[in-house]
């Protein structure tokens, strides 16, 4: 079976179980995520926003388009990368993810890991570092610095969005995706 296949089943998995059936409601679409099942980069960020919520697709707003500036700026695009969010329905009005809906989603969330099996995940936002890596880290004293944990790698960062707002926090982000390509190698 192919990684494209056993991902197109997790997202079947999500609709058959009926995860987060509120959510659902007020969502247009599923947004399961993009990209290379075979990539060495997994990006995740914390749910779909408007855009995603209409396109069905993973970081396609304003975040989105500085991801890409981002990835282009270190020699990757969209196809040689993996994108999702932890959560996979657009949460109501935007608001932040509930812990219970990051719970709902995280098995499936595992399951496409497991799948690609990357060699990095960057965890995009407080919110994915929080439902993959230990809750007493805080992303503004450990964005940038890779982590590992039962044998992954993972590397916190700010998110787009917040970064799009913030000038400061714009170049850090900058400065800590620059350093995606010297960690990749490292591994």
């Amino acid at each position: 079976m192919s990684k494209q296949t056993e991902l197109d089943k997790i997202k079947e998995d999500i609709l058959k179980d009926k995860v987060c059936p509120e959510l659902a409601k007020s969502a247009t679409q599923l947004v399961f995520g993009e990209g290379n099942p075979d990539a060495d980069i997994v990006f995740i960020g914390e749910a779909p926003g408007k855009n995603e919520d209409l396109q069905g697709l993973p970081f396609v707003g304003v975040a989105g388009k500085f991801l890409n500036e981002m990835l282009d700026g270190i020699g990757l695009n969209r196809g040689d990368v993996y994108i999702t969010n932890i959560v996979k329905y657009r949460p109501p009005e935007n608001r932040d993810p509930l812990p219970d809906e990051k719970a709902a989603f995280l098995p499936y969330l595992r399951a496409q890991l497991a799948v690609i099996k990357p060699k990095l995940v960057v965890l995009l936002g407080r919110h994915s570092m929080g439902s993959l890596l230990p809750p007493t880290l805080s992303i503004s004293q450990c964005h940038g610095q890779p982590k590992r944990l039962d044998g992954q790698v993972y590397l916190p960062l700010f998110h787009p969005a917040a970064a799009l707002y913030n000038g400061g926090m714009r170049q850090t982000l900058i400065e800590d995706f620059n350093k995606i390509p010297r960690i990749l190698a490292a591994i």
